[in-house]
């Protein structure tokens, strides 16, 4: 078994460390204990994952003198949203969580978002800790502050920032993800190669086939891109600048979710490869980076297995304007200009409003 590496994300006040490895979950009460004022603790996380890991994490927290008590919400993008936002929220008051008590987050990144806003908002603000069981949510969601729900007028547009006490991402939870989930989850671990660390993706592109069977590989590019996003946060916590690089592939895949209407019919992963395979055949066409840029990105999503294509989305599409119009509500629009994020080459990443409609429509319609 691997030892656990720890990521600091150094915030000052709000600093706290993302911990890595095998067997976390197992030893979160002698993890968490330290961060609390009396030994409770309030989890909330949703029905596939409590049928997987409550009961683990709740006699680690017995081994560690913790009591707790659990809410189940339902799994799905859909629990993303007010009225589960509400029940989360009566739930912690009627639990009578104070603001020195920690809530835990054990799920992926739907529950790691609603959990941390929930939090946000109780009581002006009590501490919480992420338990990410998805590699989605290990290499991304979880790391950074940015919770939310979704609106039906798009994906995160309501939230807050409000940075976790603690995130324990334990890589062994990943054995029990389906491989969809998986590679899912994979498409944002690509994104952080492409957007800033070329041979990060050169990396992938050697050994990602074989992250899923192997620990050690595994922990490695969890940890490679929760340092990533751990330095971007620590320079631009609230995405006045870079941190909006982190949104490569975001804008035209978070149309396609709010088309597909967040269902299964696209996971959020699988929405960042097509829209990452998007952005780079967009930047080429404008003359940014070489053709050679696209085709690796295609070839190596398509060698993982992963969608890159509007073609691979089951069932039918809104035509270009109805995307343009839920791409005009991506958080990146300012003053009503459309941005994205292009690139210069792998790993060379950078945000412009300077796309022409035609251009785009053209990557879309040959995308279909």
């Amino acid at each position: 078994m691997t030892d656990p590496v720890t990521v600091h994300v150094p915030l000052g006040a709000r600093a706290y460390d993302v911990r890595i490895g095998q067997g976390l979950l197992t030893r979160a009460g002698a993890e968490i204990a330290p961060l609390l004022a009396r030994p409770r603790v309030a989890i909330v996380t949703d029905a596939t994952v409590a049928g997987l890991h409550l009961a683990p994490l709740q006699q680690a927290l017995r081994e560690a003198g913790i009591a707790s008590e659990a809410l189940v919400l339902p799994a799905g993008e859909g629990t993303k949203s007010w009225p589960h936002l509400t029940a989360c929220v009566e739930w912690l008051l009627e639990q009578q969580v104070e603001r020195r008590d920690v809530v835990l987050a054990l799920g992926g990144g739907v529950i790691g978002d609603l959990v941390g806003f929930a939090a946000a908002i109780l009581r002006r603000g009590v501490r919480f800790v992420q338990l990410p069981t998805t590699l989605l949510s290990q290499v991304d969601s979880s790391v950074g502050g940015k919770t939310g729900i979704n609106s039906p007028r798009g994906k995160n547009l309501i939230g807050a920032f409000h940075q976790p006490s603690l995130v324990l991402a334990d890589i062994d939870v990943l054995d029990t993800l389906s491989p969809r989930d998986f590679l899912s989850g994979y498409g944002e671990v690509a994104k952080y190669g492409l957007l800033g660390d070329a041979d990060f993706f050169a990396w992938l592109e050697a050994h990602a086939p074989d992250l899923r069977g192997d620990p050690a590989l595994r922990q490695q590019a969890v940890a490679r891109s929760v340092a990533m996003k751990a330095g971007i946060v620590t320079r631009d916590e609230s995405e006045q600048g870079e941190r909006a690089l982190l949104n490569l592939g975001h804008t035209f895949g978070h149309a396609l979710e709010a088309a597909t209407g967040y269902s299964d019919r696209l996971l959020h992963g699988e929405g960042v490869a097509i829209g990452c395979a998007l952005a780079f055949d967009l930047s080429a066409r404008m003359g940014l980076c070489s053709q050679e840029a696209p085709s690796r990105v295609l070839a190596h999503l398509r060698a993982m297995g992963m969608p890159a294509r509007l073609s691979e989305i089951a069932g039918d599409l809104p035509d270009d304007a109805g995307l343009f119009a839920l791409m005009g509500q991506d958080k990146k629009v300012v003053d009503g200009q459309l941005r994205f994020v292009l690139a210069r080459g792998i790993g060379e990443a950078f945000v412009s409003d300077a796309v022409e409609g035609g251009v785009l429509a053209s990557v879309l319609r040959d995308a279909r």
